[in-house]
């Protein structure tokens, strides 16, 4: 752990390793306050492994037929998600029933059939126009060539789900009156499998102007362990969270550190990393636009992309600390103070 943390503060100061810029990091570090730190524990608690299981065990199910993208289980999926927040009382965004935001078939090629991002809202109590995006995406690879089904548990059937239960504990803090004060939109995206076409259609046709988008926590395989930890399973991969709001990085430390201590593993952030992480989740997608973005990931392993990526793999305890650590990084954000600083383009120098 020693050594990645060195390479992540290596990485943050890198060419800019001036006393001024120094200073200004630890003063910007030192000033982050967590709010309502007894409330995050509370609502937090709320998400619940045995939950998690069972709409992982019903998301990832033969039912869905594999999530492919535009083809019937792909529906089914947004239906299922649809009536998850309509149970709930958790509202859309566009308001009444209408929980879809439709891409045409025309804005994908190959002869794939119109999709759906799926969108649930939470309004914040006092700067509801700054919107918090936590985000996953619903599709997989449907069927394969022997018939069976590629079913998805943790790609990614454990972010969709983990957006399900944090859903489900704002919205249970805002009943109470502890509602978030800025807004916050559970955004479940189709067509990550394809090239990420869920996203890049979003940012294109956003519900809410990016502008007033303040950052996207993006989820994308969080139930399972890698190969490289198998001595050391309390980690999470966190990928961009310095590249455009050191602020957004120090807040993700500074909640990690007093809630959780969650072994935070940067080592594939490197702006050289070979495998491109960075690039290939629907945050990136965001990123382009200018947007913050922390990716959430556990790593690849032998049954990702496999129709043996199946539920019972999952690591029930591990995917709910890291869901409440996601879940905490938001409600930071949505309720302190000050609106995240964007500082890209040595902004923060200044």
């Amino acid at each position: 752990m020693k050594l990645i943390l060195t390479f992540s503060l290596l990485t943050l100061v890198g060419t800019c390793s001036t006393p001024k810029y120094t200073a200004k990091l630890q003063n910007l570090k030192d000033n982050i306050k967590i709010t309502d730190t007894s409330l995050i524990k509370f609502y937090a608690n709320t998400i619940k492994k045995e939950e998690l299981k069972t709409h992982l065990y019903e998301f990832s199910s033969d039912k869905y037929e594999g999530r492919k993208v535009g083809e019937k289980g792909q529906k089914l999926a947004a239906e299922f998600l649809k009536s998850y927040y309509q149970n709930e009382q958790i509202a859309s965004p566009f308001g009444g029933s209408n929980y879809y935001q439709m891409i045409p078939s025309d804005f994908f090629s190959n002869n794939i059939k119109s999709s759906e991002n799926v969108l649930a809202y939470i309004e914040g109590t006092e700067k509801p126009d700054e919107i918090i995006i936590i985000s996953a995406h619903l599709d997989h690879l449907g069927i394969d060539a022997h018939g069976e089904v590629n079913h998805g548990a943790d790609d990614d059937g454990s972010g969709t789900v983990a957006l399900m239960e944090m859903a489900q504990s704002f919205k249970m803090a805002k009943n109470a009156g502890h509602g978030p004060k800025r807004s916050i939109l559970f955004l479940h995206l189709t067509a990550e499998e394809i090239g990420k076409r869920g996203s890049e259609f979003y940012v294109s046709h956003p519900i809410f102007p990016l502008e007033n988008t303040l950052v996207d926590l993006n989820i994308d395989m969080i139930g399972r362990i890698d190969d490289l930890h198998k001595e050391d399973k309390d980690y999470v991969y966190l990928i961009g969270s310095d590249r455009l709001s050191k602020e957004l990085h120090y807040i993700s430390e500074k909640v990690n550190n007093t809630l959780f201590n969650i072994h935070l593993d940067y080592r594939y952030n490197a702006e050289n990393d070979s495998n491109h992480y960075y690039e290939r989740s629907d945050h990136y997608n965001f990123a382009l636009k200018g947007i913050p973005v922390i990716f959430y990931f556990n790593g690849v392993h032998d049954d990702y992309h496999r129709a043996t990526d199946t539920p019972d793999k999952i690591d029930y305890a591990l995917l709910e600390k890291r869901t409440k650590l996601i879940f905490a990084t938001a409600w930071q954000i949505a309720n302190q103070e000050n609106r995240l600083a964007v500082d890209a383009n040595n902004d923060f120098l200044n």
